[in-house]
C-alpha cells in the first residue's frame, strides 16, 4: 500500500521501549476490554488467563503514569526506529486524515488517538501492557499500543504478512477509536453489565464494526491500494476469526465463547467496508 509519509505535527505517537516501566498497582479492577485481550492471549498463544490476570490486575494508573517516551524522543525518532513502526506511523497519519473530514462533514467533534509502541511490557491507562496481548486499544486514555513483534507473530504463526495485513491491524484498533469518541463503546459496555450472559455476543458485533470501519478506509484511500493488497487484508482477517484460532490451538470452536467474531463474519465485515466506503454501512452490526 503506498501510504504518504507521515507528518510528526499531525500524530500522537510515543516510545516506551527500554526504560523502567511505571507499573500498576495490585487490588485494582480489570476491565472488560482487556478480559477480551487475555482470552485472545490465551487461544494464540497459548498462555495461561489467570496468571496474566494476576498480573495485569492492578487498578488503571492515571495518565500521568504512563512511561515516558525513551530519552524524550520525537515522533519522527520514534516512527524512523525501523522499517515497522514506519509503516505504522503512515498508517496511522493516514487513518487520521480520512476520518476526521467524516467525523467533522458529521458535525461531531473528533479526537485523534496516541500511537504508543513498546517492546514485551509496557503500561497504559488500562493496566499493564503485554506482548503476549497482541495490539489493543484502551479507550481509558484513548490509546492504540503495539509491540511490533506481533507483526512478525502474523506473519511467521498466522501466516497473514504484508504492509496491508499490517495496516489492518491498525485501521481495526482505530475503529475502536471512533467507538469511544461516538460514545458506543459506552454504551456496550453498560449493555454488557447489564446482562453478562450477552457479554461475548456484543462484544463479537463491537468487533466487527471495528473490522467494518478498518474496510471504510481502505476503501477512501483504493487509490493507494496495490495488487495483493485486498487479498492481504481479507487473509488477515480470516486468520485472526476465533473458529480458526481456536482450531489452531487444537481446541474445539464454541461460538458462545467467540469474542471477536469468526474468520467468515471478519472477512464479511472488512469486505462489507471495503466496498462502500461509507461508515453508516458498519451500522448494521449494532442494530
Amino acid at each position: 500500500m503506498r501510504l504518504d509519509d507521515f507528518d510528526p505535527n499531525a500524530i500522537d505517537v510515543g516510545d516506551q521501549s527500554g526504560g523502567r516501566m511505571r507499573m500498576p498497582g495490585r487490588g485494582g479492577q480489570v476491565g472488560c476490554g482487556t478480559l477480551v485481550i487475555v482470552l485472545i492471549a490465551a487461544v494464540v498463544f497459548g498462555v495461561d488467563p489467570a496468571q496474566m490476570l494476576g498480573q495485569m490486575g492492578g487498578s488503571a494508573p492515571s495518565e500521568q503514569q504512563e512511561a515516558p517516551s525513551q530519552g524524550g524522543k520525537s515522533e519522527t525518532e520514534v516512527c524512523m526506529a525501523d522499517p515497522l513502526r514506519k509503516g505504522t506511523c503512515d498508517t496511522l497519519y493516514s487513518l487520521n486524515q480520512t476520518w476526521e473530514p467524516i467525523f467533522a462533514a458529521a458535525r461531531i467533534q473528533f479526537s485523534q488517538p496516541k500511537l504508543r509502541f513498546y517492546s514485551q511490557v509496557g503500561s497504559s491507562g488500562c493496566g499493564t501492557a503485554q506482548s503476549a496481548m497482541g495490539p489493543f486499544y484502551c479507550p481509558s486514555d484513548n490509546g492504540i499500543y503495539i509491540d511490533t513483534d506481533f507483526y512478525r507473530e502474523m506473519d511467521q504463526k498466522l501466516g497473514a504478512g504484508g504492509d496491508f495485513a499490517r495496516s489492518y491491524v491498525i485501521a481495526h484498533e482505530y475503529g475502536h477509536h471512533i467507538q469511544t469518541i461516538t460514545g458506543l463503546s459506552d454504551q456496550i459496555r453498560s449493555l454488557q453489565q447489564q446482562n453478562p450472559r450477552r457479554a461475548n455476543q456484543l462484544q463479537v458485533r463491537m468487533e466487527l464494526q471495528a473490522d467494518c470501519y478498518a474496510g471504510v478506509w481502505a476503501a477512501r484511500n483504493k487509490d493507494r491500494i496495490e495488487p495483493g493488497d485486498m487479498e492481504e487484508g481479507l487473509t488477515a482477517a480470516h486468520s485472526i476469526g476465533d473458529d480458526t484460532l481456536m482450531k489452531n490451538a487444537g481446541r474445539r470452536p464454541v461460538e458462545a465463547s467467540f469474542t471477536h467474531g469468526s474468520s467468515a463474519q471478519r472477512v464479511e465485515a472488512l469486505r462489507r467496508g471495503m466496498q462502500s466506503g461509507d461508515d453508516s454501512v458498519c451500522d448494521v452490526y449494532m442494530q
